[in-house]
């Protein structure tokens, strides 16, 4: 008897999911536990294992589908046994009808799965299965005419993705064929709208990114939102780092980097100002007396938030850890949905795609974030002489309805004063 293939439990609050792709076809041998299809939800992004070892034999949902918690996928047979397929009603609730084109033949064979392959009057189909594409970057190929065996992936398993065909393209990447030389002929006057839509592309939001969207809008809407900035001297931290980076990394088997000075540096400040670490709730302010703090990281599907949970009571080497695990697995898309919940309090650093100064919208409910940025040699007075200093700038919003403007301005500079002293976070000053 077959064994289904279901979507499981994507967490609290979390209903439904979007197909994002299969890794097998109809037919395909799978083994137990082996990844199958990959699911998006409004968070994170899962892998479905194959619950047994078989025959992938029924495919009841394709790529895009919305499906709910507990809904079939497919079904897995014996290897050897009779493929069985879904009902063709319940087929047919999952596909859409497929639309006879004139110059079809009406015994001719059609595909079992898989949607067909975009292709342009006059130009080549790229020559590569459309399974191991997705639908975006299969028709900016085609469109472009690219080979894409030239083009390197920087996906999962090296997997082509749209960034990396826009990439190849700006850098003076070629057609797959070049076409024989045509007659020099007047170009036939176009209408501009026309030639404009010519080179557009409409792609539907992911859920991710959906949900970013909505959620950043609803922080403007709600919060009092304020912005105040310092700069902070990383002079005595960075060289900190210098003198014992190997030895941590010896010992640790982790890198020294900033981040972990950073959340120290703000627990510190968060528990002489403890609104900056609070909520609203209603009529109420809710105070957290734990310090749960939240890395923002950038993937390729968007901005994700894991929360280093208890960080006050981690050293540099545990919060170095963590967030180098949270940073691998978001971007290979393995981060669980409970790691990115709770977090009290939010650090983003744009300083690593070479931001010198930002504004960061709040993570809500949260009532502060602090951006990082990059660190710039800069002409700085110290002891009333001109000297250059590896300087960044810090930005902390703040919702102005739960934070003074004293609290917040406070704040930071502790946290300035905590890195430009890091002895200071040692004797707890």
């Amino acid at each position: 008897m077959p064994t289904e293939i279901r979507v499981p439990s994507l967490g609290e609050s979390v209903t439904e999911a979007t197909i994002s792709q299969w890794f097998k076809k109809e037919g395909d041998s799978v083994n137990a536990d082996e990844p199958l299809v990959e699911l998006e939800t409004d968070k994170v992004t899962i892998e479905v294992p194959a619950p047994s070892s078989g025959v992938l034999s029924d495919i009841r949902v394709k790529d895009g589908d919305t499906v709910n918690v507990g809904a079939v996928l497919g079904a897995i047979s014996e290897a050897g046994a009779p493929i069985a397929k879904a009902p063709a009603k319940e087929k047919a609730a999952a596909k859409p009808a497929a639309v006879e084109r004139p110059e079809q033949k009406s015994d001719s064979p059609k595909p079992i799965i898989g949607p067909e392959p975009i292709i342009e009057r006059g130009k080549p189909e790229a020559p590569v299965a459309a399974a191991e594409l997705s639908p975006a970057v299969r028709r900016l190929v085609a469109e472009n005419e690219l080979d894409p065996a030239a083009i390197r992936g920087s996906g999962k398993d090296g997997r082509l993705l749209k960034g990396d065909v826009l990439s190849y393209i700006e850098q003076g990447g070629r057609p797959a064929a070049a076409k024989a030389p045509q007659p020099q002929e007047a170009p036939a006057p176009q209408a501009p709208r026309v030639a404009d839509e010519a080179r557009e592309e409409r792609v539907r939001m992911t859920r991710l990114r959906q949900t970013i969207a909505r959620r950043l809008k609803e922080a403007q809407n709600t919060a009092a939102m304020l912005t105040t900035f310092n700069e902070v001297d990383m002079t005595e931290v960075m060289a900190l780092r210098a003198h014992y980076k190997d030895l941590f990394e010896k010992k640790h088997g982790v890198k020294l980097g900033f981040m972990s000075f950073f959340v120290k540096a703000v627990v510190h400040a968060l528990r002489e100002i403890p609104a900056v670490n609070a909520e609203i709730d209603g009529d109420d302010i809710v105070y957290k007396n734990y310090y749960h703090i939240g890395v923002a990281v950038g993937t390729d599907k968007g901005l994700v938030v894991p929360v280093v949970r208890d960080a006050d009571m981690l050293s540099l080497a545990e919060i170095e850890k963590a967030i180098n695990d949270f940073g691998r697995r978001a971007r290979e898309g393995q981060l669980k949905i409970e790691e990115m919940q709770g977090g009290t309090f939010t650090i983003s650093n744009g300083g690593i795609y070479g931001s010198l100064m930002s504004t960061p919208i709040l993570n809500a409910p949260q009532s502060g974030i602090l951006g990082m940025h990059k660190i710039q040699q800069r002409p700085v007075v110290v002891d009333g002489k001109i000297e250059a200093r590896p300087m960044m700038y810090l930005a902390l919003s703040y919702d102005h309805r739960i934070v003074d403007g004293k609290e917040a301005v406070t704040f930071l500079v502790r946290v300035k004063e905590s890195l430009e002293a890091p002895q200071r976070l040692l004797l707890d000053l």
